[in-house]
């Protein structure tokens, strides 16, 4: 079955099995995410509805506590602080109400409402609208007498039940989770063994369906690539791309056995072959011995009959050419000799020229080195002047800045100042709590004896508190006006630091314009030095060329000479030296004399 199956169907099918089974363990693990991603939110909510339960006994203790202070003190504040919570209280109590679904424990957050309401008309709100009538004592006599009564503790149990029930909720909740997790792990482990098998499996099948297969394959292609054509090509049988490779290879080795056929007609063509080739070397060397005369008799195959006629046409051009350049020698040397004493002349005289502009070109750099000193001088002199103004913005951002510090030791001041007056609130209010202290321990009796000793010294100590912070704040009020007057100070040194700031502005201003005239005429000396110069290296090039000509007209000579000499080596034959024409041969000696002369001149 698999040899019929395509390649990429084969790797398909494996594919599939491997994505089905991955699917299959996903499926699984995302019932079990969903599970806990539930779990979550519902322990998320219970949790909510716990902590509103547990807002609702804050809102209630803190209110009970804040009319104790304000009958104990008679201090407004309390009331804003009693008010808060009484706010918190009922808007909370509507919220947990909304969110619970249990009939029980909403009508436990409804009795916890009722009791609430009743407790602050019977004592909360009727005892602080005694206290605003100015009957304080009574008011306070009346909370001594009532003991537990005035106390809010039948609102604050029926909210202990909703907070157990939300806990108990929370305890469900993470169990599932615990439990869903677990579940999760074990698909996971068990689904990747099972993957891993999957795959080795798929791997281990598609190995012997392809990869032994082209193995074989190769090994038959390498028995044909050394040379062995009678190998047997097996797979030609199958319908996959494996069968159409191993007919390929079988069609290869019937073109190398048809290949060996043809190499042995080509042995034929290989010996003819080899006879010109020794023919035309053994009559090359002859050439290069310097026998111009040297041309192939010998008959060719019909093939190479061309090689025969083109060997012997170069032969002849080749011996023309030589004896043209014999005679055109002699014209040559003669007409170089001459040109070499004119240039030996001119050279002379360009040497002249050029010692009196190097003169003319140094004075004239001595008096550019010169401006540019003074230029550099004066440039320098800018920047320092840049640096004392750079010296005076500094003094003024110093000086800003102990201004600006200044002013934060001020804010800081008044940091303190606000510091002193809690510390105030902080002596009285603990003056208070001595003060609630000492009536608690009256209503203890005797046991509470030593305890309202303890509320005296705390009361002692926050009188000396209040005390200290009195002495703090007039030494307070000392510092901040030594700060004033320092500011003041700073900002003299300011003002100085801005005139000079000005005065060195106009030194620099003036400065600044020394050095950019210095700067020009240094720049206008210079373009006339280098316009000297430019001149002196001119003339030095026209002087070199002079003397390069005079020396290639010398070495022109010696070449002609030399190349007499090698033109004398070969052999021409009489018939071919007297056949060369010379007119041609003596016009070319006069267009060289006459190309030269003129380059000279011009470089002159």
């Amino acid at each position: 079955m698999l040899k019929s199956l395509k390649i990429p169907r084969k790797l398909g099918l494996s594919f599939l099995v491997i994505c089905a089974s991955a699917a299959a363990m996903m499926a699984v693990f995302f019932t079990n995410i969903s599970m806990i991603r539930e779990t979550t939110a519902l322990n998320n909510a219970a949790q909510g509805r716990y902590a509103k339960a547990l807002a609702l006994e804050t809102a209630l203790l803190r209110q009970n506590s804040q009319m104790r202070g304000y009958l104990v003190t008679g201090d407004k504040s309390y009331l804003k602080s009693y008010e808060e919570g009484r706010v918190d209280y009922d808007k909370t109590s509507v919220e947990l109400e909304t969110e619970l679904t249990d009939s029980k424990l909403r009508d436990a957050v409804q009795l916890s409402r009722k009791e609430t309401l009743a407790w602050r008309e019977n004592w909360g709100d009727r005892l602080i609208r005694r206290v605003d009538r100015g009957d304080l004592t009574g008011a306070q006599a009346e909370v001594q007498q009532a003991g537990k009564a005035v106390l809010v503790s039948a609102a604050v149990l029926p909210l202990r039940d909703v907070r157990d029930a939300q806990l108990a909720l929370i305890e469900k909740g993470s169990a599932t989770q615990e439990s869903a997790i677990d579940t999760a792990t074990t698909v996971l482990i068990v689904g990747g063994i099972a993957l891993i098998g999957i795959a080795i499996t798929l791997a281990w099948l598609l190995s012997r369906a392809i990869a032994s297969p082209i193995a074989s394959l190769t090994r038959t292609m390498s028995d044909l690539a050394s040379g062995r054509n009678g190998v047997d090509v097996d797979g030609t049988d199958r319908a996959d791309e494996l069968g159409d490779m191993a007919r390929a290879v079988l069609v290869f080795r019937d073109a190398a056995v048809a290949k060996q056929a043809a190499e042995a007609a080509a042995a034929k063509a290989e010996a003819e072959q080899k006879m010109v080739v020794e023919t035309v070397s053994s009559h090359l060397s002859e050439l290069a011995g310097g026998n111009l005369t040297a041309e192939i008799t010998r008959e060719f195959p019909a093939d190479y009959a061309a090689v025969k006629a083109n060997f012997n046409a170069a032969v002849t051009s080749l011996r023309g050419l030589i004896a043209s350049v014999m005679e055109a020698t002699v014209s040559i040397h003669t007409g170089s000799g001459r040109i070499a004493e004119t240039s030996e002349d001119l050279a002379r005289r360009t040497e002249a020229n050029a010692a009196s502009l190097e003169q003319t070109s140094a004075a004239i750099v001595q008096m550019d080195q010169r401006l540019k000193t003074t230029a550099a001088a004066a440039g320098e002199t800018v920047e320092r002047a840049n640096g004392a103004i750079g010296t005076v913005a500094n003094g003024r951002s110093v000086a800003e800045e102990a201004v600006s510090a200044m002013g934060r030791v001020a804010d800081s001041a008044k940091g303190i100042d606000s510091v002193i007056e809690g510390l105030d609130k902080i002596a009285f209010q603990t003056r208070v709590l001595a003060m609630n202290a000492a009536v608690e321990a009256g209503r203890a009796g005797e046991a509470g004896r030593g305890f309202a000793v303890v509320a005296d010294l705390v009361s002692a100590l926050a009188m000396r508190a209040e005390e200290e912070a009195g002495r703090a704040r007039d030494q307070l009020t000392a510092t901040q006006t030594d700060i004033v007057a320092a500011v003041e100070m700073v900002q003299k040194v300011d003002s100085a630091l801005v005139e000079i700031s000005s005065d060195v502005g106009e030194v620099h201003s003036l400065l600044d314009r020394i050095a950019q005239d210095n700067q020009a005429q240094s720049f206008a000396i210079t373009e006339v030095s280098s316009a000297i110069g430019t001149m002196d290296q001119t003339t030095r090039q026209t002087s070199a060329m002079v003397e390069e000509s005079s020396a290639a007209a010398r070495n022109l000579a010696n070449e002609v000479t030399y190349l007499a000499d090698q033109a004398g080596q070969f052999t021409v034959g009489s018939d071919a030296a007297g056949a060369t024409r010379r007119s041609p041969v003596h016009a070319m000696q006069d267009r060289v004399a006459q190309s030269l002369s003129a380059d000279m001149w011009d470089a002159a």
